[in-house]
């Protein structure tokens, strides 16, 4: 499969939905390619609420997951057997139950969720909007496929990705962590910066949300932390404060 000339429809795709490709290096634009061959054929894609499936969509999403694969470490993301995709935002049903059994109900909006060894949902205006980078600093395929990185160690996501070392594992926490408490106190002073606030939440929406400000916004991050930019880019084997992506 991966022998045969790639799509030159699906190039156009990448070129018009995927902004950060043309800033990658050719033999990282050739990997990525290789990856998205694999990744539209071996996921199961579902339209959901009437949406119908497109190469477009297919591409647009696989080309977005296989930047966080384009490092040293290659993974297609095995453990994900199918992708999900909503029209648009979408409203999840949670329940809530009090000391006293009363359960109550309530609707979220959602834009995207990963689940463990399940799949991941996608609101497509979303997609489209993180590869063409309608939204600077935001990302939701890079968001929710570093949620199933981070779930590649466990059942949960901790803010902690597959590591190398336990010595890389200190480095990670040790980095992490004081960073993590920061961007809480910043959030409760209402003092938002490149890592959003949306990472505040817990340790791996933490993760999640460096990682779309090291895709995103990579120069402010080098330059207001750079200590965190130093363990991505170690971590994804890139550095994307050096492409040169047009806003």
């Amino acid at each position: 499969m991966t022998a045969e000339p790639f799509p030159e429809p699906w190039n156009q795709i990448i070129a018009a939905n995927v902004r950060h490709v043309a800033c990658l290096p050719l033999e990282q634009q050739q990997r990525l390619r290789q990856f998205i061959r694999i990744f539209v054929a071996e996921k199961v894609w579902e339209g959901l609420q009437g949406f119908c499936i497109t190469p477009e969509i297919q591409v647009t999403i696989a080309a977005q997951a296989g930047l966080l694969s384009m490092g040293k470490t290659q993974t297609y993301f095995e453990h994900v057997l199918s992708i999900l995709v909503y029209p648009d935002e979408y409203l999840r049903r949670e329940q809530d139950q009090s000391p006293y059994g009363i359960v109550t109900e309530r609707r979220t909006r959602m834009l995207g969720e990963a689940e463990w060894r399940g799949p991941v949902y996608l609101s497509w205006v979303d997609v489209l909007d993180g590869g063409r980078r309608e939204v600077p600093g935001q990302n939701l395929v890079l968001h929710e496929f570093a949620h199933q990185l981070d779930m590649l160690n466990g059942r949960f996501a901790d803010g902690i990705p597959p590591l190398n070392s336990r010595s890389d594992l200190q480095q990670w926490l040790e980095v992490c962590e004081p960073e993590y408490q920061a961007l809480q106190k910043r959030c409760e002073q209402r003092q938002p910066g490149v890592i959003d606030c949306y990472g505040a939440q817990n340790s791996a929406e933490f993760f999640a949300v460096l990682t779309e400000a090291f895709f995103e916004n990579a120069r402010a991050l080098r330059q207001q932390h750079p200590v965190c930019y130093d363990l991505l880019a170690d971590y994804y084997q890139l550095d994307p404060a050096e492409w040169n992506i047009q806003h």
